[in-house]
């Protein structure tokens, strides 16, 4: 089985406007050089929650004394974010600083904080299609609860290497089995998490197997009220 993308997936691809996300307006921000892993600089926030952003994320500081820039996200807590050593120079809380993300058209970008909902059979002939099948788990998360529209226990994709995109570095995609099956194939949702048929609505559709599908789990027998797990995501972007 193949990838197969939704109609409104490569509309959004091919047009998609770059926004800015998060913004955080705090008077608590500070700056520490080689304070985080590695000897990472950090950007500090004791008050407002930083968690917001994610790894990879290209973050815009604007208003600090001696740290206005553009930042790479390499690690991210509710407290701190972790930037390169060397990127930012120590300064202390005071000034009013502002902090914004950004949200591009890459396809880890589109589907921020999005959920996987695996089926039985096989899928349908394109992603536009209605679901087929039975469905067997909905992933979030660490199985955590999901309500389409908010960010909370959504996954998210991130590792790029050899024109091949997979899941971000210690998530751990999950969810409680609703019943008993076989797992044939997947159709991953944006944060919207519009189900049914549409050619307007943004996802895409995979395979589901032990190894070499675009989506692999240990055990594709899937029993009901345990916990499905997934293993590895390999999306693969054909050279031609």
């Amino acid at each position: 089985m193949a990838l197969r993308l939704s109609t409104g997936m490569r509309n959004a691809q091919l047009d998609y406007k770059a926004k800015a996300t998060n913004l955080i307006t705090s008077t608590t921000v500070s700056f520490e050089q080689g304070t985080g892993t590695d000897s990472r600089d950090r950007i500090i926030d004791a008050v407002k929650d930083l968690s917001v952003y994610r790894r990879r994320d290209n973050i815009t500081v604007a208003g600090s004394t001696s740290n206005n820039g553009v930042f790479e996200v390499l690690a991210v807590a509710a407290g701190y974010i972790e930037v390169a050593a060397g990127s930012l120079t120590t300064e202390d809380v005071g000034d009013q600083v502002v902090l914004s993300g950004a949200q591009g058209g890459s396809l880890s970008d589109i589907y921020r904080n999005c959920i996987i909902d695996i089926y039985t059979g096989s899928q349908p002939t394109n992603a536009d299609t209605a679901e087929t099948g039975t469905k067997l788990a909905s992933i979030t998360l660490a199985s955590g609860a999901f309500t389409a529209g908010a960010t909370a226990n959504g996954i998210n994709f991130g590792n790029v290497a050899s024109g091949v995109l997979s899941s971000e570095t210690g998530e751990v995609w999950s969810g409680l089995a609703g019943n008993t099956g076989t797992a044939g194939w997947f159709r991953c949702y944006d944060n919207a998490y519009v189900t049914g048929g549409s050619a307007t609505e943004i996802r895409f559709d995979g395979a589901v197997a032990t190894s070499g599908a675009q989506l692999n789990m240990t055990n594709t027998a899937v029993t009901v009220g345990g916990t499905t797990t997934v293993d590895s995501v390999a999306l693969t972007l054909p050279a031609s």
